[in-house]
């Protein structure tokens, strides 16, 4: 079904996978032969340094989401923001319901109309469209790069190289700043064969990220989709399977294009956009998934993670075994926080179910909807415990099914269908009951993500599974069924875009900035605080102790109705870690008060005991640490967080409890250690072994002459963990770039583009 090579391999004609290249008589060099994969040509054109091995890239459009773009805005305005420079997209579809937080959230979507008016951009108000869905509608282009303040931003089956990133990274862009990485690896994932009919791309995505994500095969690089198989998939079908790519933990994803998607330009009126890409006659990859479309079954995802992925066969078929994994695995997700079971979900030898949603980026395409109805239509859910609930993508795709009869056949059966929403996905709609499972169309099952909070002794099931199959359990009345199962004849209706709904209804200043414009503020809607910069001597108390194999960011900070206060960083912050620590605010901010003692240049000491042997016995080896070279504050250890959401308030919320850094043995994506970097944060490394830690919660950590070895470019840096002795440890930071290390210096980005102003 899925191959991995072993080493990297050259692609000739786009069709031939070749692992010798020498009896294959290839006499071109893999560094000649790279420079032929699309996304070398894409990266090289949107670079603007004068080499392709550290790129410094500007991207043609940006986006964010109402979770997102107030901190966003908030941090480019104090940075010296006057105009957006490049199309930059406000979409309202995270923070939809102002039931959830209130005037809160329609106070941020104000403060997002006033802005797009004020500095020239376009703003999509609630239930119009959900973010990606949008940018795949109106702003992706054949060759372009979009730029997007959520995690999911990929619009590669579009010719698109989109990447999600925290906040700061927009903000940059804002600034006519770059976007600087080290050249990428390239992956290619080349598609063969065809899928059977009741397979849809859900069913392909968790069959790769099953794959890869475990082995970390294409951690931050760019996936390539080749191969004879993608000619077989439908734009909607490529599109479907792109936006998961993100699960993978991969950088970005670019496709080859062909007629198909130069329809799909044609259809939302924006032929000129389309662009032919293919790689090079014989191109080279970094490494290859050899995908054979043919043996996909359906799949699913268990709790509590994309990649717990099985065939629906073989769930059924092994229910006593694999459900007994699952539990135990949860053992780890959920720190034994509650009993958590799943035996009671076998009714008469089958698997029942209490939930199945089809929405968001991922579930909400037209043709996930159209073939879900196919297969309900003349039946119905049933009176009991199971609901079913569907959100189009955008009121476009809303219109049409309304006006071909697929709403119509869906609320016969007992369908709930609801405006475009991304809420399913993080936890602010939908939210099962206590100990149900869920079964969606949408894009992760992290622990607690759907709405569930273990502090109040709750927990409920989401597994990821195909709208195909989510629509065949539904007709089986909550029984789980693969759509293979059903005899379906699946009409494939045409669709049509009308361009009046967002012509009628979505402000676009066609980048006309107004200054005159007031920007609306509510009273949720705070300045970041001042943030000090990096000093010359760091003191910092571990105050969690995080041993998950992996930890997302939703662990982090939390989604669902914390969202409303995403506007707020103080807010925020109170919910830091909520549901893995809860006790990580009340440590951190016992820590802080110390810090804020020598900022208003008082002793530390006075406002933390704790303090007092400390610092006696970093004095006994370094007696000129004192008064105006130190800094204190907090840091947690994690094995690999960051997982998941590009939110940026993973970092800034610790950040502004006082945190000064992680450490941890790796960092799951590159968009979270690019938040803690650009919130001032050290993205410390170690190697110990995270089961036999030289420090634990509650340790001092002693960091001299943090200062200085940043500065001085050092990796490694001497640190000492402070007990009865100064017990020596090795800690390193990894490759930073230039403006990295003077971003950290300087405390945070806004500080340094204040400084640099």
């Amino acid at each position: 079904m899925i191959k991995l090579y072993d080493k990297g391999v050259y692609l000739l004609h786009g069709t031939e996978i070749v692992e010798d290249s020498e009896n294959a008589g290839i006499s071109m060099s893999k560094e000649e032969a790279a420079q032929n994969t699309i996304a070398y040509g894409i990266l090289k054109s949107h670079n603007t340094a004068s080499d392709m091995e550290s790129l410094q890239i500007k991207f043609d459009k940006l986006t964010s989401h109402d979770i997102t773009f107030v901190g966003i805005i908030q941090t480019a305005r104090a940075s010296g923001l006057e105009r957006f420079p490049v199309p930059y997209v406000l979409t309202n579809c995270h923070n939809s319901l102002c039931a959830v937080g209130g005037t809160i959230n329609e106070d941020d979507h104000m403060f997002g109309l006033t802005c797009a008016k004020k500095y020239g951009g376009v703003y999509v108000p609630p239930h119009q469209a959900v973010i990606h869905q949008y940018a795949r509608e109106m702003l992706a282009g054949g060759g372009k790069m979009i730029l997007g303040s959520d995690s999911h931003t990929r619009y590669g089956a579009l010719g698109t190289m989109a990447m999600g990133e925290g906040g700061p990274e927009l903000v940059k862009q804002l600034l006519n700043k770059t976007y600087d990485i080290k050249m990428p690896g390239v992956v290619g994932i080349y598609l063969d064969g065809e899928p059977a009919k009741g397979v849809g791309p859900q069913d392909v995505a968790l069959a790769i990220i099953g794959a890869t994500f475990k082995n970390g095969y294409v951690n931050n690089k760019v996936m390539e989709f080749v191969g004879p198989g993608v000619s077989k998939l439908s734009a909607d079908f490529r599109i479907g399977i792109d936006v998961m790519t993100t699960e993978t933990t991969c950088l970005s994803s670019i496709w080859c294009t062909d007629e198909k998607i130069e329809e799909f330009y044609e259809i939302h009126g924006r032929s000129e956009e389309y662009k032919e890409l293919k790689p090079g006659n014989t191109a080279y990859y970094d490494g290859m998934v050899y995908v054979n479309l043919s043996e996909i079954k359906p799949m699913i995802a268990m709790p509590f993670h994309p990649s717990n992925v099985y065939t629906i066969e073989e769930l059924n078929g092994n229910l006593k075994d694999i459900l007994h994994d699952v539990e135990k695995k949860a053992l780890v997700s959920l720190d034994g926080a509650v009993e958590y079971s799943l035996q009671d979900k076998v009714v008469d030898g089958k698997f029942y179910v209490e939930q199945g949603i089809i929405a968001g980026c991922a579930g909400g395409g037209f043709e996930n909807i159209c073939a879900a109805a196919d297969i309900i239509k003349g039946k119905n859910i049933g009176a009991d415990a199971f609901t079913f609930s569907v959100y189009p993508a955008s009121t476009p795709i809303y219109m049409e099914l309304v006006k071909n009869g697929v709403v119509a056949d869906l609320l016969e059966a007992g369908t709930v269908v609801k405006t475009a929403f991304c809420g399913p996905c993080f936890g602010a709609g939908d939210t099962p009951a206590n100990n149900a499972f869920s079964i969606r169309h949408t894009t992760r099952n992290f622990p607690n993500r759907e709405g569930s909070k273990l502090q109040s002794g709750q927990i409920s099931s989401v597994a990821l599974m195909d709208a195909r199959s989510i629509a065949a359990t539904a007709a089986n009345k909550g029984f789980l069924t693969p759509a293979t199962a059903m005899d379906v004849e699946y009409k494939g209706q045409k669709y049509h875009f009308d361009k009046n709904i967002y012509a009628n209804r979505v402000f676009d200043s066609k980048g006309k900035a107004d200054a005159s414009v007031e920007i609306q503020f509510g009273p949720n809607i705070k300045d970041w605080p001042a943030m000090s910069a990096l000093p010359q001597n760091l003191v910092v108390k571990v105050v969690s102790e995080i041993h998950d194999p992996v930890t997302t960011t939703d662990e982090l900070i939390p989604s669902g109705e914390t969202s409303s206060y995403r506007s707020n960083p103080l807010g925020l912050a109170e919910f830091a870690l909520s549901r893995k620590d809860p006790a990580y605010v009340g440590r951190a901010k016992e820590v802080q008060a110390a810090q804020k003692a020598i900022e208003a240049g008082k002793c530390p000491l006075d406002v933390l005991e704790e303090l007092k042997p400390v610092m006696t016995k970093i004095r006994e080896m370094y007696p000129e640490v004192g008064k105006g070279n130190i800094g204190i504050g907090s840091t947690i250890f994690a094995v690999k967080p960051g997982d998941g959401s590009a939110r940026e308030q993973a970092a800034s919320c610790q950040k502004v409890l006082g945190g000064w850094a992680n450490i941890a043995n790796e960092y799951a994506t590159k968009r979270y250690r690019s938040n803690l970097i650009n919130w001032g944060m050290l993205p410390f490394l170690t190697d110990a072994d995270d089961k036999a830690l030289p420090f634990k919660n509650g340790d001092y950590i002693f960091v001299p002459d943090v200062r200085r070895a940043v500065e001085e470019k050092a990796d490694v840096i001497k640190a000492y963990v402070v007990k009865d002795s100064l017990q020596e440890i090795e800690l390193r930071l990894g490759d930073l770039t230039e403006a990295e290390r003077e971003i950290i210096l300087q405390g945070c980005l806004i500080n340094y583009y204040r400084a640099t102003r």
